[in-house]
């Protein structure tokens, strides 16, 4: 406190002792702002990351990381399934456009994906041509 007897000082000095409260104050309210802000962030990412995605977002993220990663047309899941370490997909792909469409060579690769629906890898399984059928197997006609 000041004890000066001059009405001008103790006016200057009560001034700038409340002008430091409240620019303490104001900066004291935008850290509690930004504390909730990170908060809220954190949380959000928090649940983000512990969020399952469904079936029918893991499958297009898979079909679309496949796609990029070689290069070729996927054409459909024609299997999948959820796994203790995420998902097993098994994906038709379109390798090698041939005239007629019938002649055309399809190939199933069998996807694994992380929870979350991140390609961890792939293999081809098989190769076919997309007219023909599989050939018939025990029990079949």
């Amino acid at each position: 406190m000041n004890t000066s007897s001059d009405p001008a000082k103790k006016r200057t000095s009560s001034s700038r002792s409340n002008s430091s409260t409240s620019s303490n104050s104001s900066a004291g309210a935008n850290s509690d702002a930004n504390s909730t802000s990170k908060n809220a962030d954190e949380h959000a990412e928090s649940s983000r990351a512990k969020r399952r995605p469904g079936p029918m977002e893991v499958l297009r993220t898979a079909r679309t990381q496949l796609a990029e990663l070689t290069g070729m047309t996927t054409e459909s899941v024609s299997s999948f399934s959820q796994t203790e370490d995420g998902w097993t997909l098994e994906i038709e792909v379109l390798e090698l456009t041939r005239v007629p469409d019938t002649m055309s060579l399809l190939a199933s690769y069998q996807v694994e994906c992380d929870p979350q629906g991140e390609l961890l890898g792939y293999r081809r399984t098989r190769r076919y041509e997309r007219g023909r059928a599989d050939s018939q197997k025990g029990g079949g006609r």
